[in-house]
């Protein structure tokens, strides 16, 4: 099998060496790419945002499925274009990413499909976003309608600030509040047929302790030892399920990977957000102890044939990964400074580049790169990420020290 990858950060160095150890694969193209997938896939250019440009490399390259990373070539509709091709493609057409696309349209599928989630209401003024943050009231959770990198959501206990965001922003919901440990559940599908992976948990904040601005994710974990029993059995059928079922209803059926982000509250697991594509960092933790082959699992679900595919084998045991962030992020984020140390295996490559000088591997993002590692426990693969992660040198670069603590000490509660 010949397969394209579009996308180049982080999500895609972790998925191109998934799809690369998959026997099936014969060939790994992968666009733009970045400096660690070059060294196991072949490197093209093209704009990825454009359904014509990916279309016309799919076809070129003569690849059997197309994978699509990011979440903007999708809203862009580039799955509908591969398709047109008669090429298969992992992903969910520009209508039914509107998932992701839009905070207000999930939260009316939600809404129309009985999907448990928090109360909202959708803003397009200075007094409506004020009169719903006084409805709902601290914490304030103010969200960016549109697309915004997995930094367009903003939770915080000062009432100006939240409304400052949702002046920027426009148009934005606003929600209630949702305690309890947050999950996220990926869920492989072909619009009937739908097959979880294993949940993880990721850090949103850019501080030890959850404090600081959000991100796009410091680090994540899995499995998740402290979640009940039931949890992916209940998701699936109060959440995953119903909603394939109302995209079905609508015309508009979603076959790729639905990311389902959750709160565990003490009225039960609700819905935080969707997205139409592997989550970042997640799917570096997730893939990690993913035994089934890669490239088969998609190509199932972009071919219509889930229902059909061998049940999902597992790793032992669990993996951490820890995100080495450029200095100034995420408020900013300094490019061309020069790494050493990342050519270990576990380094996977996110905002990284070649210097075109003297082909020194340098930053080239705010999230530069994550030292991902396996072990028996959740301990052993928390120091190994660690010790991976803190053999890197990159000038001004931070990174938590508290991926996966909680849950290694036995401090995550589900109220």
């Amino acid at each position: 099998m010949r397969v394209l990858l579009i996308g180049g950060g982080g999500r895609e160095h972790a998925l191109a060496l998934g799809l690369a150890a998959d026997p099936a694969t014969e060939h790994l193209i992968a666009a733009p790419g970045n400096p660690g997938i070059a060294a196991i896939a072949e490197i093209r250019a093209v704009e990825v945002a454009s359904p014509e440009a990916v279309a016309a490399l799919a076809v070129e390259s003569g690849v059997d499925l197309v994978v699509v990373g990011p979440e903007a070539p999708l809203v862009a509709g580039v799955a509908d274009a591969v398709r047109a091709k008669g090429i298969a493609c992992f992903g969910p057409s520009e209508a039914a990413a509107q998932l992701e696309g839009s905070k207000a349209f999930a939260k009316d599928v939600m809404a129309a499909a009985g999907v448990p989630t928090a109360r909202a209401r959708v803003c397009a003024s200075r007094d409506e976003a004020a009169r719903a943050l006084d409805e709902f009231g601290a914490p304030y959770v103010v969200k960016n309608d549109g697309l915004a990198a997995g930094k367009g959501v903003v939770v915080t206990g000062d009432r100006d600030v939240a409304l400052a965001h949702a002046e920027s922003c426009g148009r934005v919901v606003i929600e209630e509040y949702l305690d309890g440990p947050e999950v996220s559940l990926f869920v492989v599908t072909d619009g009937e047929a739908a097959v979880p992976l294993m949940p993880a948990q990721d850090f949103k904040r850019v501080g030890d302790g959850d404090t600081g601005p959000n991100t796009g994710g410091m680090g994540a974990y899995a499995p998740l030892d402290w979640a009940p029993s039931g949890l992916v059995d209940e998701v699936m059928r109060d959440v995953a399920h119903p909603t394939l079922a109302e995209m079905r209803r609508r015309g508009t059926p979603f076959a790729g990977l639905l990311y389902i982000g959750l709160a565990l509250t003490k009225a039960g697991p609700r819905v935080i957000e969707f997205n139409a594509r592997f989550g970042d960092p997640e799917t570096q933790v997730v893939l990690a102890l993913l035994e089934t082959p890669l490239a088969g699992l998609l190509h199932a679900a972009a071919a219509g044939t889930l229902a059909a595919h061998p049940p999902l084998r597992w790793q032992q045991g669990a993996a951490v990964t820890v995100v080495l962030a450029s200095q100034g992020y995420p408020t900013s984020s300094r490019s061309g400074d020069v790494i050493t140390g990342a050519e270990r295996a576990g380094i996977i490559h996110a905002g990284t580049a070649r210097r075109a000088a003297d082909g020194a591997l340098v930053s080239a993002g705010g999230r530069v790169l994550c030292g991902t590692a396996t072990g028996p426990d959740l301990a052993a693969a928390r120091d190994a990420a660690y010790a991976l992660i803190d053999g890197v040198t990159l000038e001004g670069a931070h990174r938590r020290s508290d991926i996966a603590l909680a849950a290694v000490e036995g401090r995550v509660r589900v109220p």
